[in-house]
C-alpha cells in the first residue's frame, strides 16, 4: 500500500535526460528536464509526527520518504513531481547492504518515479538517532487541464520573464 495521497494535481510532465550510449541507471536518472512551480523539501529524517525514530536503516529511509511526500502534498505536489533527491547517509556500506529492501521501500512510497539523485556519506547528522537524511526538489507542471499542452499553457500559466 502506498503512503502517497492521491490529490487533484497535474500529472508530471518531466523529461528524463539520458545521453546516447550511456548505461541505463538503476533506481535514478542522470538528469531531469522540467517546467513548473518548484517545491523544495528540506532534509527529512526517519521520524514520525511525534519525533519518534523508526528502527533500522530501511525503516528510517521509508519514514523519511513518507515525510517528504507529506511536505510535497502541502505544496500541491506528489512523488511523481520529484526531480531530485539528495541522500545523506552515515554509513555507505549500510546503504549498499540494504539496496534491495531500500528499493522495495522506495517504490512503496514514491512509486516508479526515479529522479536525479545524489548519495553522500557524512560524518554526522543533526539528529543523533538519524541514520540518514533526504532532501527533495519537485516541479509541479503549469498544466492544469487534461487538454493542456506546453504551447497552450505557456502564455496563460507561466510566470512572466524579465529581460
Amino acid at each position: 500500500m502506498s503512503t502517497a495521497r492521491k490529490l487533484d494535481r497535474p500529472a508530471a510532465k518531466h523529461q528524463t535526460l539520458q545521453p546516447p550510449g550511456w548505461p541505463q541507471p538503476k533506481g535514478y536518472a542522470n538528469g531531469i528536464k522540467a517546467r513548473g512551480e518548484f517545491v523544495f523539501v528540506g532534509g527529512m529524517v526517519g521520524w514520525d509526527e511525534q519525533e519518534r525514530f523508526a528502527d533500522g536503516f530501511v525503516a528510517q529511509a521509508k519514514q523519511a520518504l513518507a515525510n517528504i511526500v507529506a511536505v510535497l502534498a502541502e505544496g500541491g505536489a506528489g512523488p511523481e513531481h520529484v526531480v531530485r533527491l539528495t541522500w545523506y547517509v552515515l554509513d555507505m556500506d549500510e546503504y549498499l547492504g540494504a539496496r534491495k529492501a531500500l528499493g522495495q521501500a522506495y517504490r512503496e512510497v514514491m512509486g516508479d518515479n526515479f529522479p536525479a539523485m545524489a548519495l553522500v556519506q557524512v560524518g554526522r547528522l543533526f539528529e543523533s538517532k538519524a541514520r540518514l537524511e533526504i532532501e527533495a526538489t519537485a516541479v509541479v507542471p503549469y498544466f492544469t487541464q487534461a487538454s493542456d499542452t506546453p504551447a497552450s499553457t505557456q502564455a496563460r500559466s507561466a510566470p512572466a520573464r524579465s529581460r
